[in-house]
């Protein structure tokens, strides 16, 4: 479209104007996430997966991502307990700090396991029937 003096300048600003503002709308909400795993003798003692909506703009480029099959929900906690094992394997493959001890005393042997997720930024993008899940490096 071009102004009465020819010049396009104006339409192609209004255009990049409206684009702009179009991603901006359906930009994905950003979410925090920790996670806590602990083993005592072979044994599951406690499992901690923890959620909440950030209050301010995570910075970081979305990295790995994991789509999960849903239908219309957008409440995220409930998708990931539907799809915990898979979303348990994605935490595994970004990496989890690992502490583990070992002690024996009056000849019985003890160990405690500790894996963790220190709270980190995801970015989720709700869809029609699924969620893309990054987490932001």
């Amino acid at each position: 479209m071009r102004s009465r003096n020819g010049n396009s300048y104006f339409s192609r600003t209004v255009q990049v104007t409206l684009l702009l503002l179009y991603s901006f709308a359906l930009q994905a909400d950003e979410y925090l996430i920790s996670y806590r795993y602990l083993v005592k003798d072979t044994i599951l003692y406690n499992e901690t997966l923890q959620i909440s909506k950030a209050m301010q703009k995570c910075s970081g480029y979305p990295h790995k991502y994991l789509i999960l099959e849903t239908r219309d929900d957008k409440n995220l906690k409930e998708i990931i307990n539907q799809n915990n094992q898979e979303f348990i394997e994605y935490l595994h493959k970004l990496g989890l700090n690992v502490v583990h001890n070992s002690k024996t005393s009056n000849y019985q042997y003890s160990e405690t396991t500790i894996l963790t997720l220190k709270t980190s930024c995801f970015k989720v993008d709700f869809n029609d029937n699924s969620v893309k899940i990054s987490a932001l490096k």
